[in-house]
């Protein structure tokens, strides 16, 4: 009894010692996050780790109110330098990782047409992330008109806020959609095949999705801040960024 006592103790003084930070992450990190806090956790036990994700332009409008958040890991690197250049960030962006685009469909589809497929008449709805608050969005809008297909596509086009709310348009409500290439890496995606239900967009149809890092005035001189910010620009970290379809150097 007096043992189960004292280790009930421990675990609320542990908790009371507990310390909390805030991070603003862009949607498209949403399938790998939870490996990423594991492994911090890992080495920080008692750092715990509040996450809030969105569109990365919704989230810099956030950042803007005074959110209480420390640090901010963005879709693109435009969002984290405008926030540096207004000293609302204190840190240099730096990249942590660069995202890729997909194109999917939960229907097996005939992808070696590559991006023409999207010109078949019984793919009525495309999913595209808004261009105006999300970099996929944004690189997807790019790819198509690279393509010289944007003109003719705007019309079936869905928009979702992030590229999360994006992925659950393609799978429920179009015919296709352009997604992260890491979504493709969660539980629910995996069993989908490229070739049979998606493909990668031509890199250069794009500009590369360097995707940026900045601790926030809210995370001055807060050493917790500043282990989570080190930890996402490690090897550690990189390796499961990879694993989740990111580029890493």
């Amino acid at each position: 009894m007096f043992k189960k006592i004292f280790i009930i103790a421990i675990l609320i003084v542990s908790n009371l010692y507990a310390k909390t930070i805030k991070v603003a992450i862009s949607a498209n990190v949403s399938y790998a996050i939870n490996d990423l806090i594991k492994e911090f956790n890992r080495i920080n036990p008692n750092i715990k780790v509040q996450v809030t994700l969105g569109g990365s332009g919704k989230l810099v409008a956030q950042i803007r109110h005074n959110a209480p958040y420390h640090i901010f890991m963005s879709a693109d690197m435009n969002y984290p330098n405008a926030l540096y250049k207004d000293k609302i960030a204190i840190t240099k962006p730096k990249i942590y990782a660069q995202g890729a685009l997909s194109y999917f469909s939960i229907k097996q589809r005939d992808f070696s047409m590559g991006l023409d497929l999207l010109k078949d008449k019984n793919i009525r709805r495309i999913a595209v992330a808004n261009p105006k608050t999300a970099p996929y969005g944004k690189a997807t809008k790019e790819a198509l008109e690279n393509a010289k297909l944007y003109k003719l596509l705007k019309n079936k086009f869905v928009y979702g806020e992030s590229i999360s709310q994006t992925v659950s348009y393609t799978i429920t409500a179009t015919d296709i959609g352009f997604i992260a290439s890491s979504s493709l890496y969660s539980k629910s995606l995996k069993k989908y095949k490229k070739g049979i239900n998606w493909q990668e967009v031509e890199p250069t149809l794009y500009n590369p999705i360097n995707q940026g890092i900045v601790i926030l005035k809210n995370g001055k001189e807060n050493k917790d801040v500043k282990k989570f910010y080190n930890f996402i620009l490690s090897d550690s970290a990189k390796e499961i960024f990879k694993r989740f379809g990111y580029i890493v150097s």
